[in-house]
């Protein structure tokens, strides 16, 4: 409690206020080459953990479900990816004879594209110097980056809709619906969860983020918008058990049953270049950016903070999240579509608005009547477990009792039109197992109930 009270002490009330402004990262003396070379680099190093990635998910789940996984192409199976890759490569490439041909070919581009671009902001270290050039270990940043890499998500899931259209298919069309209906429910789940962020740090600029974390990591005070942020950084990458776009199951392969070869790879790439950035971003947000773990930043003065050093903490933190997503495919069972949606409208946007609610007031109870964080924490706190014991003497409403049924009953899968439900005001037939009940009724009971007219076909 001692660590935490004077971690939580040390949070800067706002910027301006007495504190210390997050510093900016400097590129006045970046030239092209530099941005090049950066440029290359990241996409160099998202290719390569794409790779890995499908190696780690394919070894972490064959061990969960006691199997081996990919052990044969290379040591440890290191070359499995590498061999599917090649295969989808020079797979036949067929395109659809019904599809929108240009739009049905850009839709995987779209994915694609709109998943590159989220790093360039995403920064990885401190300032390095690159062949006698100073320049911090990030491409770019900028006051609103959060917002950026908010906008990109949002127009990359216009690859998958469009891809779903395109195809001419009713399977890719749901498919497309349903990621359209996702994207919008988790990502506004999902800036929620950010917001307060926004407001503990002072800024939307990713570098100044990882600035402010010096003291403490934010989702330490801030632990119901980190969980908020996971659960909805599931949802946003089409993740199990939220897999519902290209669900299996009921849709095939959803938006990507009507692709093949490298449109389909593209696709898949996407998907977890995806990963990478929402792990990417939990890691600048909330888990330090490339700061070293305690105790390690206390080794001499922070030596392991400086130089190359953080490229290595930043990573590791950004695999621990990719762990994160392998152990829920492996875990956790999908969710129904209404089940889907509900987590996201009645669930998370509630939880994240109240959140940020009571994050403004803390913030301006600091700020304006300059009350200790702990103190005001201490009574938010006494108020919540007021609330829990008052809810404990409220008497509970007894439901009245519902008279058993007599008899052994039989059980109809497919009473009220399951899995489909009826249309609004539209009346379903009986299922063929309530039919036979209904015609054993009336032999038995003439004067039984009369049938609906849209049973008999009138």
């Amino acid at each position: 409690m001692s660590v935490l009270g004077t971690a939580l002490g040390a949070l800067p009330t706002a910027v301006g206020d007495g504190a210390v402004a997050p510093v900016v990262a400097d590129f006045s003396q970046d030239v092209f080459w530099v941005w090049l070379l950066k440029a290359v680099a990241i996409i160099v190093f998202l290719l390569t953990s794409v790779l890995i990635a499908i190696w780690f998910e394919r070894r972490v789940v064959g061990r969960m479900q006691l199997r081996p996984g990919p052990n044969v192409h290379g040591p440890l199976g290191l070359l499995q990816s590498l061999a599917d890759a090649m295969k989808l490569l020079v797979k036949e490439d067929v395109t659809v004879k019904a599809a929108d041909k240009l739009v049905y070919i850009l839709a995987p581009m779209i994915a694609v594209l709109c998943s590159l671009l989220v790093f360039a902001v995403i920064p990885f270290g401190p300032e390095v110097s690159i062949f006698g050039v100073v320049t911090p270990l990030q491409l770019t940043d900028f006051s609103v980056a959060v917002l950026y890499i908010l906008a990109c998500a949002a127009v990359g899931v216009y690859g998958i809709v469009l891809g779903g259209w395109s195809s001419n298919s009713t399977y890719p069309l749901l498919g497309g619906v349903r990621s359209t209906a996702q994207v919008i429910s988790y990502e506004l789940a999902m800036g929620l969860s950010l917001v307060s962020v926004f407001i503990m740090a002072g800024s939307m600029s990713t570098s100044q983020i990882v600035d402010s974390q010096t003291q403490v990591w934010w989702f330490l005070p801030l632990l119901p918008a980190f969980v908020i942020y996971l659960i909805s950084m599931v949802g946003e990458t089409n993740r199990l058990p939220f897999d519902l776009p290209e669900a299996e199951g009921e849709l095939v392969g959803g938006y990507t049953t009507e692709y093949s070869s490298m449109k389909f790879a593209w696709f898949f790439l996407a998907e977890y270049i995806n990963m990478l950035n929402v792990s990417a971003v939990a890691t600048t947000l909330f888990f330090g950016g490339w700061r070293a773990p305690w105790p390690i930043s206390a080794i001499n003065d922070g030596m392991f903070n400086t130089g190359w050093w953080p490229v290595l903490w930043f990573v590791a933190k950004v695999w621990l999240f990719m762990f994160v997503f392998v152990w829920i495919r492996g875990s956790v069972l999908r969710f129904r579509y209404d089940q889907f949606m509900k987590i996201g409208w009645k669930v998370l946007i509630p939880a994240a608005l109240g959140w940020v609610v009571c994050v403004t007031f803390v913030q301006a109870a600091r700020q304006l009547w300059d009350v200790d964080l702990r103190t005001l924490l201490f009574f938010l706190a006494g108020l919540v477990v007021v609330g829990l014991v008052a809810s404990f003497l409220v008497p509970e409403k007894k439901p009245e009792p519902t008279p058993e049924p007599t008899g052994p009953q039989e059980f109809d899968p497919f009473e009220n039109g399951y899995p489909v439900p009826p249309l609004p005001g539209q009346v379903l037939p009986p299922s063929p197992r309530a039919q036979r009940r209904l015609a054993a009724t009336q032999q038995t009971d003439p004067s039984g109930p009369e049938t609906p007219l849209e049973v008999r076909g009138g």
